[in-house]
């Protein structure tokens, strides 16, 4: 990664929290954020042994990071939110960011297989202009900002949920392609129609909490009837037609699970 130089040279004063289901990959995180040599908390749904480690029964990610929220010291203002099984490359880029004007950021997911690498392709071209979804596995923000949207309410897309609250609140918002995690996704058609239905319902849930600007609520308004165009992309395309169609029958009963 090499970005330990850079970090320990800026102004921000960086705090990592970090939410995580279960122990699993949370030593490898450990090695990567003290090799950061940045502050972390990770909040953990098992006890780990470990002195930056809290247990806290798993109820989401949403909760998770509201009590991680309290570790938060009080000469911090970023706040860095990361997931646990994935792997940090040119943090730096995004930290400029902050540097650069941007409230709030949020980074790019790479991932080597499946089909959420076509949906990649398709999306992140999109959001280099608009603000449709946020990926939550590594996000940015100004301390203050991060105060004003706090609590989270209990969605299973929080990533977008901060988006849209900081839009609304009038924060500006960039998405960093330079900086960027890699982790792993689905890895065949049903994990993938499973994946979509519930990122797309979960941010029909950030979209009942948060009012960003009109065009966002249109974009999703729209959605299910836009949808079908996806099949041009395929096999996977009609993948995520299928999930966006599950989403949104969910979403009409308001059937809202808490956890991802």
């Amino acid at each position: 990664m090499n970005t330990t130089p850079n970090l320990l040279k800026s102004s921000a004063k960086i705090f990592f929290i970090v939410p995580a289901r279960d122990r699993q990959y949370v030593e490898e995180k450990i090695m990567e954020l003290e090799e950061m040599r940045v502050p972390y908390i990770i909040v953990c749904g098992e006890s780990f042994d470990h002195p930056n480690v809290v247990y806290r029964e798993g109820r989401g990610k949403w909760d998770a990071i509201n009590f991680g929220a309290k570790f938060v010291p009080k000469e911090a203002n970023v706040v860095v939110l990361n997931d646990v099984d994935t792997r940090i490359h040119n943090f730096e880029h995004a930290l400029s960011h902050l540097n650069g004007g941007a409230d709030i950021v949020y980074c790019r997911v790479s991932v080597s297989k499946g089909p959420q690498v076509k949906f990649y392709r398709i999306a992140d071209p999109i959001r280099k202009r608009f603000h449709i979804f946020a990926s939550g596995e590594l996000m940015l923000m100004r301390r203050d900002v991060f105060n004003r949207i706090l609590p989270i309410p209990p969605c299973i897309a929080e990533g977008s949920y901060m988006l849209f609250k900081a839009l609304e609140l009038g924060y500006r918002a960039h998405f960093c392609t330079k900086a960027y995690v890699t982790t792993e996704r689905t890895a065949n058609a049903i994990e993938e129609e499973a994946y979509k239905a519930r990122t797309t319902l979960g941010i029909y849930q950030a979209l009942k909490y948060a009012r960003p600007p009109p065009w966002i609520r249109t974009f999703y308004k729209f959605l299910p009837v836009a949808a079908p165009l996806l099949a041009l992309a395929g096999e996977d395309g009609m993948v995520w037609v299928r999930g966006i169609r599950e989403a949104v029958k969910s979403n009409v009963v308001k059937k809202y699970p808490t956890k991802f």
